[in-house]
């Protein structure tokens, strides 16, 4: 059986140090995954889900990592979900909004009686709160934090408050709260569906010192909020050890709960390890699903669940590193990468090449971005044009680590730079264990030459993929084209429609004529399920709530 088998598809997207970290008390963790018939009491029955690596924080404004997100999702929500067939807005803790005519004030409407799991009331002031708190954000935190988000889409926090688009948060009345931007933002509802936007009890944030990073796990350095984050979500936080993460429901949860009443997310960092927790019955489930398994997972008749690719694979190149700031070289990396090699080798079948940072399914997709193909030869010209003499450049690359949008960074890692030394570049491996600060030492300025990242889209606009990336000058790319980061600017405004589309067309085609980063895959990923899940939310936007997944009897 090949990789081409016929397997279920996830939703079509459209449009101190600290060794455990416990709130309340963790239910006994269970050798196997074991069900519990539920009881007209609530959800009981116990979920275990194999994950890639441990969360890099759980305070969702401070960390953007894939599995932070997966725990936030269940114990945190925002204003605004997201429709699982369709990837637009879809109310949440807001039941209404209304916008103004000129595209700069939202004004909503608040869900009556949610409390907080600390009991403190969910209310207008405590949305005032936490998006004060997100325009606030010193430097100093933005350094330290594994990542944050606010910036990326509002474009500035309150020290250049000039330039950014958040301007205001009024609490109207407890129930109706409005949000002023200083220019219009199409993308705005869309973006508060983002895990970054969760709204955080107040009270919590400042019993745990939310905006004091001093707490160190691993390499990472947290506030105590973010070791125990506090929301209105379908499960409550109660314990992070060092193998996993355990949630438990909430009893007082205002929506549907589910099945399950005890979810333990269990850290498995090599692919065949996940497999073998499968396979033995540890686990129910596992994402990053790789070319590896997936034979193995077929001819066992396990279930596999394929997302929808919405995510970009590339190649990072920082151009302040004086050689990459020369067209030509980067040209040439880009002519020496054979992309065909790399997605049949080490990517699930129906993976596709990416000549851009867009994906096809959303609108601004440019079928006439310019791509120089794979040719050795001539890159091997072009950098003896560039006069490049062979100077040593690191390659960063990610260690016991498996990615939505890249399951094996050792292996494509190793055939990169196979390709880019056969051409004539001197490269320099940096391998980095992901859990050591991986994101922080590639997207800050530094040493780095070449590295491999990839952006997994979070809601459907192209705007979130190309103003994180390129709408600003920053420390992964050393990427400056005032052009484009205006023209980003001003599509972001623009309504939807024809104007707005082939703005983004235009953007494209500059960025991929440019090459600030080569982009290399529209990767598919896919999740492992055993025979006791009948269904599971699957979502290109990862928006999967474990409230949705349906167990067997």
């Amino acid at each position: 059986m090949s990789r081409r088998t016929a397997i279920k598809t996830g939703a079509v997207l459209l449009g101190l140090t600290l060794t455990s970290c416990t709130g309340e008390p963790d239910p006994a963790p269970s050798s196997a995954a074991v069900s519990t018939t539920p009881t007209p009491t609530g959800p009981s029955a116990t979920f275990a889900f194999g994950t890639a690596s441990q969360p890099l924080g759980l305070d969702p404004a401070l960390a953007n990592d894939v599995e932070s997100q997966r725990v936030t999702r269940q114990v945190l929500e925002g204003l605004v979900g997201v429709d699982q067939t369709t990837g637009e807005p879809t109310p949440l803790l807001a039941t209404e909004w209304t916008e103004s005519a000129d595209g700069r004030s939202y004004t909503f409407t608040l869900r009556p009686g949610i409390t907080f799991h600390d009991g403190s009331p969910f209310n207008a002031q405590a949305v005032c709160t936490n998006f004060e708190r997100w325009f606030h954000f010193s430097e100093a935190i933005r350094k330290q934090a594994a990542g944050t988000t606010f910036k990326g889409v509002f474009k500035e926090h309150s020290d250049q408050a000039s330039l950014s688009v958040f301007k205001a948060c009024t609490a109207l009345s407890p129930r109706l709260v409005r949000i002023d931007l200083t220019e219009r933002f199409t993308g705005f509802l869309q973006a508060l569906t983002l895990p970054a936007f969760a709204v955080s009890s107040p009270k919590a944030l400042a019993a745990g010192r939310a905006d004091v990073l001093n707490l160190r796990r691993g390499s990472q350095v947290l506030s105590a909020y973010a070791t125990h984050p506090v929301g209105t979500g379908p499960f409550r936080f109660s314990a992070w050890d060092s193998t996993s993460v355990t949630l438990v429901t909430n009893k007082d949860y205002w929506g549907d709960r589910g099945q399950i009443g005890t979810i333990h997310f269990i850290t498995y960092d090599h692919p065949q390890t996940r497999l073998q927790a499968l396979i033995d019955g540890k686990i129910d489930g596992y994402d990053a699903v790789t070319v590896g398994n997936f034979d193995q997972l077929v001819k066992r008749g396990k279930q596999i669940i394929q997302r929808d690719p919405f995510s970009v694979m590339y190649l990072g190149m920082n151009q302040a590193v004086p050689v990459l700031a020369d067209l030509k070289v980067r040209q040439a990396v880009e002519l020496a990468i054979d992309k065909d090699t790399l997605i049949r080798r080490f990517f699930i079948d129906n993976t596709t090449q990416a000549s851009q940072f867009v994906p096809p399914k959303l609108s601004g997709f440019n079928n006439n971005a310019p791509a120089l193909g794979h040719d050795p030869d001539k890159a091997k010209d072009l950098l003896a044009e560039a006069g490049y003499k062979g100077a040593p450049l690191k390659f960063y690359y990610p260690m016991n680590v498996t990615r939505p949008y890249l399951p094996t960074p050792e292996k494509v890692f190793a055939e990169i730079s196979r390709q880019l030394t056969a051409v004539g570049f001197n490269i320099r491996p940096v391998p980095v264990d992901w859990s050591d600060g991986y994101l922080q030492k590639v997207q800050s300025p530094g040493d780095h030459a070449f590295h491999l990242l990839g952006w997994n889209g979070s809601y459907a606009d192209a705007d979130n993929f190309l103003t994180p990336l390129f709408g600003e000058k920053n420390g992964e790319f050393g990427y400056q084209d005032a052009q484009v980061f205006s023209k980003i600017d001003r599509a972001r405004g623009l309504p939807d429609g024809k104007d707005r589309t082939e703005q983004y067309q235009t953007i494209n085609a500059q960025i991929a004529a440019t090459v600030p980063a080569v982009p290399i895959a529209f990767p598919i990923s896919a999740l492992a399920l055993s025979d006791r899940v009948l269904s599971y939310p699957a979502s290109p936007v990862l928006n999967e709530v474990f409230t949705k997944v349906q167990l067997r009897p």
